[in-house]
């Protein structure tokens, strides 16, 4: 019996399943975010060895082939850094990396055509049409884009307490949510807790949570930020789809990644919205790992290669 292995690297957590050749999961290991621009290359390649170690135990079995799918691997220069990482810890295994959108659609949507939306940490829109052919929109990273993410709600979030304390802005309930988040007595501290502590951007998009409690009692600060989030992956999966000219096909959106979760309102919301842009497709929110998507493209690969979309 053969074994394969499938991560999901995330910013704010990473996922490693064991499975044998059909599929079936035998070991399910969860660690911390592994991130290469945040860790770098040591700090991401200690994360996934010890989730990888952890995974095998003290099974007599050396996976045959993994998959690794990891934001930020559609360029090349990260692609090569990873890779080069998975060659040293990966017991000599066929190696297979790619974006973790592709996973989340596979374990969305299988091998068919669709499309994802992931809003975790970060965000980015992923599709596949019926002949293998993918687009993206988004994924650029919390500094140059990432709307709708987790990290973009938190930010707007911190900006809507800042602007209050101002009177540049509209009073929020955000205001003592945040200051209790942070476990602060008055917004002057924000700086402190910002700036000095070096927030990572998993931190910044905790906040999400006081967001959903706030817009669930009408604030208005709150509902303009998670009105605009979703319009903003509403923006990104029309892009996907017109680049694939999926219009008027029948297709899955999947809806992948933390904040559906953190801000239930948010998929609510896309489920309502999505059909206007392909009136044929349905909408779900995917409701296992993307991890599993890793693991049927290590099987892939374990049966001669896996079948990578090629960009258009």
């Amino acid at each position: 019996m053969n074994h394969v292995m499938g991560l999901d690297a995330g910013g704010t957590k990473t996922v490693c399943l064991l499975a044998d050749e059909d599929g079936r999961v035998l070991s399910d290991v969860r660690g911390g975010g592994a991130n290469l621009q945040l860790a770098g290359e040591l700090g991401l390649e200690k994360v996934l060895h010890d989730l990888m170690e952890r995974a095998i135990g003290d099974r007599p079995v050396v996976p045959k082939a993994i998959c690794l799918g990891m934001a930020g691997v559609d360029r090349e220069d990260d692609a090569a850094t990873v890779r080069a990482i998975m060659s040293r810890i990966a017991y000599k295994a066929r190696i297979v990396v790619v974006n973790d959108a592709l996973i989340s659609l596979l374990a969305g949507a299988s091998t068919g055509p669709g499309v994802v939306i992931v809003a975790g940490t970060g965000s980015i829109a992923y599709g596949r049409d019926h002949l293998n052919r993918a687009a993206r929109a988004g994924g650029w990273g919390y500094v140059l884009g990432d709307e709708g993410s987790g990290y973009w709600i938190g930010r707007h979030a911190l900006r809507a307490v800042v602007r209050d304390a101002d009177g540049r802005g509209r009073p929020t309930s955000l205001t003592p949510r945040v200051l209790a988040h942070f476990q602060l007595s008055r917004p002057q501290d924000l700086v402190g807790a910002v700036y000095h502590r070096s927030l990572s951007p998993s931190a910044v998009a905790a906040l999400a949570q006081c967001v959903r409690e706030a817009h669930a009692e009408h604030d208005q600060a709150a509902t303009w930020i998670l009105e605009h989030a979703a319009g903003e992956l509403m923006a990104s999966a029309a892009s996907v789809v017109r680049q694939l000219k999926m219009e008027d096909a029948a297709f899955p959106f999947v809806l992948a990644g933390g904040m559906f979760r953190a801000v239930p309102w948010l998929g609510h919301e896309l489920t309502q919205r999505l059909p206007h842009i392909a009136p044929r497709s349905r909408v779900h929110v995917l409701d296992q790992e993307p991890a599993v998507g890793a693991v049927q493209l290590a099987i892939e690969e374990l049966g001669g290669a896996a079948r990578i979309p090629i960009y258009v």
